[in-house]
């Protein structure tokens, strides 16, 4: 992992021969995890613990509650008293010693009812070592299953371990209750060894302030199979990394490498190519050109246009202007792709860690202060849930609030905003069901009051449309995909303008100046694409089968 961590500890296997009882491995953590408080008692200590080293950052985290911890569990043996490997201990005491080289390919059968056929035979009075020699014949492909129990033989050090297995699950077990640790929960869908997945949502539940994030094609040694996760992606992605007390989603962001904004690009590939977006700019002196070559390079920016329905243009946008500029483009976004109740009906914030890699920020005033501070590239919509869960026939209709909510923040950093407009939505959907239908059935509505009460309410000091901010999911009917169209227009700029814009009137006559210039851009937009000829995704996939897959497709002409 080439990442620079203030302090982690890896809680992993020991020594084939160690025999050092579970109270004292953790008393042995214990103690250096105290040192390293003494050292920097204001900041946090990642334990990261796969299997058993799980149970022994558990147990640390019970016995020093006052602590600020950061545990990463990867598949936690707390289940171990629901796994089959209790079932392996009476096997190895009725083995002969005989057996010792073969025992990897005995215990490959934890995986399922051959195990059980072995303990039958010992309980019929069979000979135990005729089962297990024929059973073993049929296991040519062991390696894939247990790997690592081969290095950890003689028959007694495996038993002990075992052993050891059993207590610190009873141990940390025990103590879940005493544990205010942070907590994420790394469980594989594929454990042969610990039923994980059921383990993960039940500790979920038990534990104060917790995470979980699975991986379904994973096996029980998560940090050790062939093209195993990184782990410094995941903890950026769950917002995970922090140098104080809390998380800060600007100060504590660590942007993307090349290989993780690569992989969050590709995971988005088919919305980018179904959609083949064209992308304009104005140059400084009002030149509308092809391209992002208007996009001012220098930060801070501030980037103001409209949300699509679903926020559709979200995906091209910044995958566009990162491959093309090399800018990341940091979105204010909504709480509820960053929190969640325990027991909520709202989406699984686990489906916008991507966004939280590129640098998605929960909107609040304090975000954006710092993002403009630190001269970021930034992409705000004024109009957010109420214009990306717009109602029929309000296409390309901003919902903005009738107060300037982000001139007077911009000109304090002397930033450029840079309006925009996006087009297209309605040529792959249109909406038919919309939030006044869903209302009308009183089943919707319930479930609608519940998700909006569940989510964090924005704007509450608002009136109007802009205030309507109802979680709820539109009833679209898809269409034939047509392309997306951006225009990006000429930057405003605010630096040299602090004092005038402090004036509420000026304020208020640049802000309705961007709105206008927003909807400028999407008039435009709408008005030139009658005129593309490869608007539709079967003209574009016919001129791509015949200049190639990798062509830039032509659009109409500025």
């Amino acid at each position: 992992m080439a990442w620079a961590w203030d302090l982690f500890h890896i809680i992993r296997n020991w020594e084939v021969a160690d025999r050092t009882p579970f109270t004292d491995l953790v008393k042995l953590v214990e103690k250096t995890v105290r040192s390293e408080y003494q050292r920097s008692p204001n900041r946090p200590i990642y334990l990261v613990g796969e299997s058993l080293g799980g149970c022994l950052a558990l147990a640390v985290a019970a016995r020093n509650p006052d602590i600020d911890l950061v545990l990463i569990l990867a598949n936690p043996a707390t289940s171990f008293s629901r796994s089959q490997l209790q079932l392996v201990t009476p096997l190895l005491e009725a083995l002969p010693g005989s057996l010792s080289p073969a025992l990897p390919n005995i215990l490959s059968l934890t995986a399922g009812d051959p195990l059980r056929l072995v303990l039958d035979s010992v309980v019929k009075g069979l000979p135990l070592q005729n089962t297990a020699r024929e059973l073993i014949e049929d296991f040519t492909t062991f390696a894939s299953s247990l790997p690592v129990l081969a290095d950890i033989l003689p028959k007694e050090t495996l038993m002990w371990k075992l052993k050891m297995l059993k207590s610190a699950s009873a141990y940390a077990g025990s103590r879940l209750y005493a544990i205010k640790a942070q907590t994420l929960i790394l469980c594989s869908g594929n454990d042969q060894l610990l039923p994980s997945q059921q383990e993960g949502e039940r500790l979920i539940q038990l534990l104060h302030n917790c995470d979980i994030r699975k991986f379904n094609d994973s096996g029980h040694f998560l940090f050790l199979q062939e093209g195993s996760i990184d782990l410094v992606t995941i903890l950026k992605g769950t917002s995970y990394y922090r140098r104080g007390k809390y998380h800060d989603y600007v100060s504590d962001f660590v942007p993307p490498t090349p290989d993780e904004a690569k992989e969050v690009i590709e995971s988005n590939s088919l919305i980018n190519f179904v959609t083949s977006s064209v992308m304009l700019s104005t140059l400084e002196d009002g030149t509308i050109v092809k391209g992002l070559a208007g996009i001012p390079s220098e930060g801070p920016v501030l980037f103001v246009g409209y949300h699509m329905l679903l926020g559709l243009e979200l995906v091209p946008l910044v995958s566009r202007i990162f491959m093309e500029r090399n800018i990341l483009v940091r979105g204010i976004a909504h709480p509820m792709m960053f929190m969640k109740r325990k027991n909520g009906r709202l989406p699984d914030i686990s489906s916008f860690d991507t966004f939280r890699i590129m640098g998605a920020v929960p909107v609040a005033p304090s975000n954006l202060f710092k993002l403009l501070s630190s001269k970021s590239h930034v992409l705000l919509y004024p109009g957010g849930m109420r214009e990306a869960l717009h109602r029929k026939g309000e296409e390309y209709k901003l919902f903005w609030p009738e107060q300037s909510e982000f001139v007077r923040m911009a000109a304090r950093f002397g930033a450029k905003i840079v309006p925009f407009g996006a087009v297209g939505e309605d040529d792959v959907g249109q909406v038919v069901v919309d939030y006044d239908d869903l209302v009308k059935v009183p089943y919707f509505k319930s479930e609608i009051e519940s998700l909006t009460n569940e989510a964090k309410q924005l704007r509450t000091g608002s009136s109007g449309e802009v205030a309507n901010q109802q979680v709820h999911m539109p009833g679209i009917l898809p269409k034939v995909p047509g392309r997306f169209y951006y225009y990006f227009g000429k930057p405003i700029v605010t630096e040299g303008r602090k004092q005038e814009l402090k004036d509420r009137e000026k304020s208020q006559e640049l802000y309705l100046e961007v709105k206008s210039e927003v909807e400028n851009c999407i008039a435009y937009l709408k008005e030139k694409r009658e005129s593309d000829p490869y608007r539709s995704i079967l003209s574009r996939l016919l001129y791509q089968a015949t200049h190639g897959l990798t062509s830039d497709i032509p659009t109409f002409e500025i």
